[in-house]
């Protein structure tokens, strides 16, 4: 409250209050924060990839597209922008590289952001390596002639099936060559799989609902990489992956994020239905255009 007499007065004949001299400022929104975190984001960027301004602009289209995202925490949500940045990836669901999943923190009752690298995010950030000569990745299905053997002398021969005698998916499997001459290879069968995609907060909902195929592909590469010299980048991304980043600052990245009790939101909405409008777009972004998911194509 003003202590000066005549103010009080005068706010008192207008109808108004005094207005504390130190009110707190309001927090901005997300869509704001992305505005003011571009300088940051420009200079995490590594010098092969395009602008801040493209990276922003993905991040407000997930912001739209993804529910719960916009609620998320201000820290978690810069942790997985820069890490995105840093390591070159792009924060959204359309080109594969990288997610951002809302999840529910049970201990500081907030949404938090999980960062889960995709498969195309751990092949691009592969072949940074200079010992990298070739990645491959595919899908066995039953019909396929599909023979593996592991030890001093492994073998791995994939003839895959045409057409309809294809059947189901039985394994996975990644192989790696390197420039001096090595090579490793990793399979992994369907319980393997689903092993491994049971113990992911997000096994039944986000790129496991969406991108089965390949988020069992990624499995197979990411065991594969525990066999493979990494790239500093590399090394990076598996050690954030599908997980919540709290420190924004380049000192944040060499620290492993943490996996944190808790569930990751499953969207009421249907993915290619409305989503809710985030508010207070920054004038910058205005009439950007968006990120839009492949049209939809008639299914059997």
């Amino acid at each position: 409250m003003s202590t000066n007499l005549a103010e009080r007065v005068a706010n008192k004949r207008a109808g108004r209050s005094a207005v504390p001299a130190h009110r707190p400022q309001q927090q901005p929104t997300l869509a704001q924060f992305v505005q003011q975190l571009r300088p940051e984001i420009d200079r995490a960027l590594p010098a092969h990839v395009g602008g801040a301004d493209r990276i922003a602009r993905i991040a407000l289209t997930e912001l739209r597209r993804v529910e719960h995202l916009a609620e998320c925490t201000q820290e978690s949500f810069a942790g997985a922008l820069m890490t995105c940045s840093a390591l070159g990836l792009e924060p959204g669901g359309l080109s594969g590289e990288a997610y951002l999943l809302p999840f529910w923190n049970k201990k500081v009752r907030a949404y938090e952001v999980q960062l889960v690298i995709g498969y195309q995010g751990m092949i691009k950030l592969f072949w940074q390596h200079p010992l990298a000569a070739g990645l491959d990745t595919h899908t066995v299905f039953e019909g396929d002639e599909f023979e593996y053997e592991y030890g001093l002398a492994p073998v791995l021969k994939h003839k895959p099936a045409r057409g309809s005698a294809k059947g189901q998916p039985t394994h996975y499997y990644a192989v790696a060559r390197l420039a001096n001459g090595g090579n490793a290879f990793v399979v992994l069968d369907l319980d393997d799989v689903e092993a491994i995609r049971k113990r992911s907060k997000a096994k039944d909902f986000g790129p496991w609902a969406t991108d089965y195929d390949a988020m069992a592909r990624k499995t197979t590469v990411r065991q594969l990489f525990k066999l493979l010299p990494k790239s500093a980048e590399l090394a990076r991304a598996v050690a954030h992956d599908e997980t919540v980043r709290r420190d924004p600052s380049p000192e944040g990245l060499d620290t492993p994020g943490d996996y944190l009790e808790g569930e990751v939101i499953k969207p009421t909405a249907e993915q290619d239905g409305e989503q809710p409008t985030v508010e207070d777009v920054p004038t910058e972004f205005a009439g950007w255009p968006e990120a839009a998911e492949p049209p939809a194509t008639g299914g059997e």
